[in-house]
């Protein structure tokens, strides 16, 4: 045998077969098929579990301002008002900002519906958010999520 064919007895190459790689690739898939399903099925209940946290925070942010100022912000000066004093109207007693960040969208992207004084809450105000499809109503993740409902839908 040459010289340049021999192999030094020290010095061999490790590596995998292509169908070792194969055969790690498909137990992967397999296990990604039967994990992933498990994992989604909960992003749904930790979304609405943020909406009902951040409405809550919400919540507590508007009583501050109410106490201060005697009312709600209005419907027109929204929840912008707990970050920034609302241009329009005396507010003597304003002592803002409610809020340690600017208003949050809900957990979907879309901006949580506020109307004061409210339609369900005409004494308060109503806020809620319109799920998934940020459409009224709907079913599953697209189900309204109100800050009045004291229990989970799921």
């Amino acid at each position: 045998m040459p010289a340049h064919r021999r192999r030094s007895p020290g010095r061999f190459r490790a590596a995998f077969t292509l169908i070792e790689i194969l055969v790690v690739i498909v137990v992967i898939a397999i296990l990604a098929t039967l994990v992933a399903p498990n994992i989604f099925q909960h992003v749904g209940a930790a979304k609405d579990a943020t909406a009902r946290s951040q409405m809550e925070m919400l919540g507590a942010a508007l009583d501050a301002y109410r106490l201060d100022n005697g009312a709600y912000p209005t419907t027109a000066e929204g929840l912008g008002a707990l970050w920034q004093k609302p241009a329009t109207g005396e507010l003597p007693n304003w002592r803002g900002p409610y809020l340690r960040k600017d208003v949050p969208l809900d957990p979907w992207g879309h901006a949580y519906q506020y109307v004061a004084p409210g339609t369900v809450n005409v004494n308060g105000y109503d806020l809620l958010s319109y799920g998934a499809d940020g459409q009224s109503g709907g079913e599953g993740e697209n189900a309204d999520i109100a800050a009045w409902e004291t229990s989970t839908r799921r």
